[in-house]
């Protein structure tokens, strides 16, 4: 089963929680048992799992990472400008897999799956595949 998603970010930099959309998503699968790919589609945009119950820790990781890789460096050569967006892509990843146990995500007490727009604000696309037994 895969299915595609559609998100909307709204800033240059963001993480979009998108945890309950693919919770939602299994439930109507009605797979108990698994396990849950999920890949962005884009090479300025990842997937990552992280802790979802403070704000400050999304505000935090991309405050580090625009440190890491600043948006003008003046040795990039990439004729778009968005080195930065493509560093910290493949910094996060690009995919991730999760267990499905009892219908559910197994993730941590606070833990989400989140969509990091890097070169944003923009339309994008992320796909989600069950593996179930």
């Amino acid at each position: 089963m895969m299915e595609m998603f559609n998100v909307r970010t709204k800033q240059h930099d963001e993480m979009v929680d998108i945890t309950q959309e693919l919770e939602n998503w299994i439930r109507k699968q009605n797979v108990q048992e698994g396990a849950l790919i999920v890949q962005s589609l884009h090479t300025t945009a990842g997937i990552t799992v992280n802790e979802n119950a403070d704000p400050d820790v999304k505000t935090d990781m991309l405050m580090r990472l625009d440190e890491v890789y600043p948006w003008d460096h003046p040795k990039d050569k990439h004729g778009e400008g968005n080195t930065a967006s493509h560093l910290k892509t493949s910094t996060v990843g690009s995919s991730e897999t999760i267990l499905i146990h009892e219908g559910k995500l197994v993730l941590g007490t606070w833990q989400g799956v989140y969509f990091c727009e890097f070169d944003g604000p923009r339309q994008r696309k992320y796909a989600a595949r069950i593996i179930s037994d």
